[in-house]
């Protein structure tokens, strides 16, 4: 197991989430650095900044670094999506303070007073520039919490109706399931979905429901987060298999009417 240096307390959480995924598939496969450059045809010293959060590691890196670790690649693009929205926008708010100002020379008594005019508006100048920056900054903070603020609230009112798919805009969630027994069937809590149809890269919390009955059921899909990628197909077919049902690794309604009322095995 790596020991890991602290990623940069400046990292925005998404981006965080994303090095600390590509860090755990590192470790799993037991890979060296060298190692990750022979398999996925970038250096050594490029994984080093993918890794250590001083550089976002591109498209093409983590549909290797997945295949590689024998990942699932929708799941770890979609992230990777979201990671460089928010690393692009960390870098769009960023005032630069790094300008080069020469000295002026040294003005003659002649010149003094004007001089301090112009110094002056100078600097009144980049007074305004300055606050203008700032401002903007806080106006994309308060419109970027205002829109997770709204994608919670349709979250929580959502009513039952066809699942959507993953986009680049796709958040990840971790959801939990809360299982419980009512007359006979099981419900996770997350959505009482019966008859919706779910198959790959379907997203929401009909697939979350689908996967907390899966676990229950003894066919894990893998983490619970409401995305319909490989792991969560083979979970369906399996429990398929075991039930007698269509193998179509598709969530129809006598797949939902098994996982409602199935028994572990």
């Amino acid at each position: 197991m790596s020991r890991w240096k602290e990623l940069p307390a400046e990292l925005h959480p998404q981006v965080h989430q994303l090095i600390v995924r590509l860090r755990r598939l590192k470790d799993h496969n037991e890979l060296s650095t060298r190692q990750l450059a022979t398999k996925t045809g970038y250096s050594a010293k490029s994984w080093q900044r993918y890794l250590n959060g001083r550089s976002l590691p591109p498209r093409a890196a983590v549909e290797a670094m997945a295949r590689v670790g024998g990942d699932d690649p929708a799941r770890l693009l979609v992230m990777h999506e979201i990671a460089a929205q928010r690393w692009a926008e960390a870098k769009a708010v960023t005032v630069d303070t790094s300008e080069d100002f020469s000295p002026a020379p040294e003005p003659t008594p002649a010149k003094i007073q004007p001089y301090g005019r112009h110094l002056r508006a100078a600097v009144t100048a980049g007074a305004v520039v300055t606050a203008l920056s700032v401002s903007a900054a806080l106006l994309m903070a308060v419109r970027l919490t205002e829109a997770r603020a709204q994608l919670a609230h349709d979250r929580g009112d959502a009513v039952v109706t066809a699942p959507a798919t993953v986009s680049a805009s796709l958040v990840p969630v971790i959801y939990t399931c809360r299982l419980e027994q009512r007359e006979g069937r099981w419900h996770a809590n997350l959505s009482p979905a019966t008859d919706i149809l779910l198959s790959n890269t379907q997203v929401g919390p009909e697939v979350a429901e689908a996967q907390c009955l899966l676990h229950r059921a003894g066919t894990a899909p893998g983490e619970i987060d409401g995305i319909f990628g490989p792991k969560t197909r083979r979970a369906v077919e399996r429990m398929q298999k075991r039930n007698g049902l269509i193998v179509n690794g598709v969530i129809d309604p006598p797949t939902w009417q098994a996982l409602r009322e199935a028994t572990p095995k």
